[in-house]
């Protein structure tokens, strides 16, 4: 072989040995610093968007549902998630709606969804199951506001 070859083999080798670890700190980084967090309110370079124009009041509904779900017990104590008319996962991945950092809850744990004007709770098969009030849920329940659901270490509840 040519000292041409050689060198080039040499080369081309030191390049794929780093490739390797630099693609090893990528993993290492991602599995220490966890999931990143996109702010969705801002643009795609990052800068904020141009604020929106001031929407028309809606008129009230004479009978408003809850409007929101908030966390009182638990790590999250505080959180505050408004509702749409669209299902709420619940769980501990980073896919859910509500994201759970809790040991005692699974992945996903529990869902939330609007049928007619009344919400319901149901368990998506957790491991340390979920609790409305003390009564376990084993099917879809109607959900009042007010009445608190455990998740692990959490406790949730539908506000106005």
């Amino acid at each position: 072989m040519s000292e041409l070859t050689v060198g080039l083999l040499r080369l081309g080798y030191l390049a794929l040995l780093w490739l390797l670890v630099l693609s090893s700190i990528a993993v290492l980084r991602r599995d220490l610093y966890g999931t990143r967090i996109v702010d969705r309110r801002r643009g795609s370079r990052g800068a904020p968007t141009a604020p929106a124009p001031p929407k028309e009041p809606r008129p009230r509904r004479k009978d408003t549902g809850p409007t929101r779900i908030i966390v009182t017990e638990g790590p999250l104590r505080g959180t505050i998630l408004p509702l749409g008319s669209a299902a709420v996962l619940i769980g501990r991945s980073p896919g859910c709606t509500l994201v759970l950092d809790d040991d005692y809850s699974s992945s996903r744990h529990a869902r939330l969804f609007l049928e007619g004007d009344q919400w319901f709770v149901e368990d998506l098969g957790s491991t340390n199951g979920t609790f409305l009030g003390d009564q376990r849920v084993t099917a879809p329940l109607p959900l009042t506001t007010g009445t608190p659901v455990r998740i692990g270490q959490n406790v949730l509840e539908l506000a106005r």
